[in-house]
């Protein structure tokens, strides 16, 4: 009886570790890359305030332009705390959706872009200067971060539609 029970134990140990070595191999989404980077907390925090974190998480693939906590913190004074009230949830939705982008957009295919039409419905527009691609007037400082559905691409500025 000893034995038998530490059988099952063995083997409910060994199924446990191979469920967590299998969460541990699978590649996180756009969402959890952003949850996992400080530098994203106040965007993390806009997406859960718009209703968005779903969304993000599901199959895509989306492009999202990404600002950082400096970008946010370059709007006017209290711009970021009154989006973040419930009722400027639609008007946060229409800011976030327009820094995304459906399908995968690798540094590699933007630099070869006018403009790309966001999730928002409206378009961005694409240049590049001196070496650096800007969307609209942010300028992409870091690129490629790819998820499990789709990929980031780091701008230094928030995008107003």
């Amino acid at each position: 009886m000893l034995r038998r029970t530490f059988l099952i134990a063995a083997a409910t140990a060994s199924a446990i570790a191979l469920s967590a070595c299998a969460d541990m191999s699978s590649e996180p989404d756009i969402v959890d890359i952003a949850a996992g980077n400080k530098d994203f907390s106040t965007l993390v925090a806009a997406v859960s305030a718009a209703g968005l974190v779903e969304t993000l998480k599901g199959d895509g693939p989306f492009t999202v332009f990404a600002p950082t906590n400096a970008a946010f913190a370059a709007l006017p004074a209290g711009t970021v705390e009154n989006l973040l009230k419930p009722g400027n949830k639609a008007t946060l939705q229409g800011i976030l959706t327009y820094h995304v982008v459906a399908g995968n957009v690798l540094a590699a295919d933007v630099v070869h872009l006018k403009r790309a039409t966001t999730v928002n419905g409206k378009d961005v527009h694409i240049n590049v200067k001196g070496g650096s691609v800007y969307i609209n007037k942010a300028k992409v400082v870091a690129t490629d971060i790819i998820g499990s559905n789709g990929v980031i691409h780091v701008i230094d500025s928030v995008l107003l539609p």
